[in-house]
């Protein structure tokens, strides 16, 4: 199958934090062509918006067909702004100094630049049925990683930069 015949792929996403910082987690749903994957994970101390925008990053790295037409739908304003409106590409050219969360743009950056992403926003806990999914899977990940002390191992040094 070549990238020009392969189905679109719809990647939803939402993280969650109790706390700003605080114990968080993110939810995915995948669907491509009748097809459907859930995935989550958590982590005892984070903010929301690392857990927004690892949730894309891990559903994009997800994906194993490379140049794929993805359309990511997420209710995150920070990590659909990000994008649409340029502010991570101008983070990129200015070294990412002062931009918070670089260590998870340049990862984002990465995996972004492999296949055809569009990014829609959409208003969160408004009934939407996949972006509910995925908060469900967000809150229960990140309850869960209380118990673990489970941290990504690029928080080292990120909350100074909050």
């Amino acid at each position: 199958m070549t990238a020009e015949n392969r189905p679109p792929i719809f990647l939803y996403t939402d993280g969650a934090s109790s706390g700003n910082p605080g114990p968080g987690g993110y939810g995915i749903v995948l669907k491509c062509a009748g097809h459907v994957k859930e995935m989550s994970g958590g982590f005892a101390y984070t903010t929301n918006n690392r857990m927004e925008l690892l949730a894309v990053i891990i559903g994009l790295e997800a994906i194993k067909w490379k140049n794929a037409d993805i359309t990511v739908i997420s209710d995150s304003s920070y990590v659909v702004k990000a994008v649409k409106e340029g502010w991570v590409f101008d983070w990129e050219k200015k070294g990412f100094a002062k931009a918070k969360n670089p260590d998870l743009w340049m990862r984002f950056l990465k995996i972004y630049r492999q296949h055809r992403v569009r990014f829609q926003w959409i208003k969160g806990h408004a009934g939407h049925p996949e972006n509910e999914r995925c908060d469900t899977l967000a809150v229960a990940a990140g309850a869960g990683a209380v118990a673990s002390g489970k941290t990504l191992p690029e928080d080292t040094g990120y909350l100074a930069n909050l």
